[in-house]
């Protein structure tokens, strides 16, 4: 009997912490270069307060919990996807918050790498004499925050590579011509996808080429926390060759544009990007081109925890290529187009034999319309020990 109720409870605390962690993807995109948490305050089998974090400056996914829950988190549990931070930083210590209430139990997916937390906050919560369990649904919780957890570690953002192809993997005809390839589910799909990351990256010649917006098209049933987000846009143009036209700076498109160039780019073009708007930033070249690293490293420090990759070949390759991919979303549509010359997904070097190939793990496909999505990492998500 004791078995049974103990069974029974475990399952109970696995959907109360899924529940949380559906919570906390709703926030993600629209928090760095805080994590993107989830909580849920449970009492008496029932939840009397949820919610997710907010933009920086506002209250973290614990603290919009039980301010829901009120007095009825007396004697609840909490169940949170990661450590509560026990610091002073934008906002007060959320452990302050939930020792204020009264909660009896607090249920934590994972523990919080970041300096000032560090298991400070766990550590906190038992010294008050609270009930503490850590690593319930872990590797589903760190996948929400996976590229705060990689910036932390590294320095550089969580790097998604999102391409399109036809059955003879093409991104466009021989021509250039590429709207559409997919259908309207595996697009809206994909605007999802922008929903959830901080920035989209793409090379200028896509900006040249399809003159792009790269806003997140979705209703707002479809969106995270807030409604649409539009993540900031990214162009790598070491030349400055973006024209201050582009229809992603006019004013009446929403979301802000960051162009990564270098010292080669004429001073005239530069002053009048940002004229029209776009931030600028600088960094090394190599080969004639932006050094990808460098560009990657620059979105980390300015708190970027998660990047869309959308193209084209050369971008695609040369992070292939420089080993800073982590996850893949691939669109196959059923449709054949032929010609040698083509673009494919990726240029660049490549592996030169099979065994060299980078082989996906945790691969999922679905059909999306009469396409079909596959999605995998190439490196696993790293959880706090």
């Amino acid at each position: 009997m004791e078995a049974t109720r103990e069974r029974t409870q475990c399952e109970r605390d696995r959907l109360w912490m899924q529940r949380a962690i559906a919570l906390a993807w709703r926030a993600a995109g629209r928090v760095a270069p805080n994590p993107a948490v989830g909580a849920v305050v449970v009492r008496d089998g029932t939840v009397v307060g949820e919610g997710c974090t907010k933009p920086p400056g506002g209250p973290h996914a614990e603290v919009v919990a039980l301010e829901e829950a009120g007095e009825r988190a007396r004697g609840a549990t909490l169940y949170v996807t990661l450590e509560p931070c026990a610091h002073y930083g934008r906002t007060p210590p959320c452990v302050h918050a939930i020792l204020r209430t009264g909660i009896r139990r607090v249920v934590i997916a994972i523990r919080d790498p970041y300096p000032e937390v560090d298991g400070r906050g766990i550590a906190a919560l038992r010294a008050a004499g609270l009930e503490v369990e850590v690593g319930l649904e872990a590797e589903a919780a760190a996948e929400a925050v996976a590229g705060y957890l990689k910036r932390l570690r590294t320095g550089f953002p969580e790097v998604t590579l999102k391409y399109a192809m036809t059955l003879d993997g093409r991104l466009a005809t021989r021509t250039g011509h590429s709207r559409w390839i997919t259908g309207p589910e595996a697009r809206r799909y994909a605007h999802r996808l922008r929903d959830r990351h901080d920035a989209i990256l793409v090379g200028v010649g896509t900006v040249l080429q399809d003159d792009p917006e790269l806003t997140t098209r979705l209703d707002p049933s479809e969106c995270g926390d807030g409604g649409p987000h539009h993540p900031l846009r990214v162009i790598l143009d070491s030349q400055a060759r973006t024209p201050p036209t582009a229809r992603m700076l006019s004013p009446a498109v929403p979301g802000q544009t960051l162009i990564v160039t270098t010292d080669a780019a004429p001073p005239d073009r530069v002053a009048a990007l940002r004229e029209a708007g776009a931030e600028i930033v600088t960094v090394p070249a190599r080969c004639g081109k932006v050094d990808i690293r460098s560009a990657l490293f620059a979105l980390g420090a300015r708190g970027i925890n998660g990047v869309l990759v959308e193209g084209g070949g050369r971008v695609l390759g040369s992070l292939f290529d420089a080993g800073l991919v982590d996850r893949i979303v691939a669109f196959v549509a059923p449709v054949l187009v032929g010609g040698s010359e083509a673009p494919v997904p990726f240029a660049g070097r490549g592996v030169e034999t099979m065994d060299q190939a980078v082989r996906l793990r945790d691969v999922r496909v679905r059909e999306l319309g009469t396409d079909v999505v596959i999605e995998g990492r190439v490196r696993p998500v790293e959880i706090p020990e």
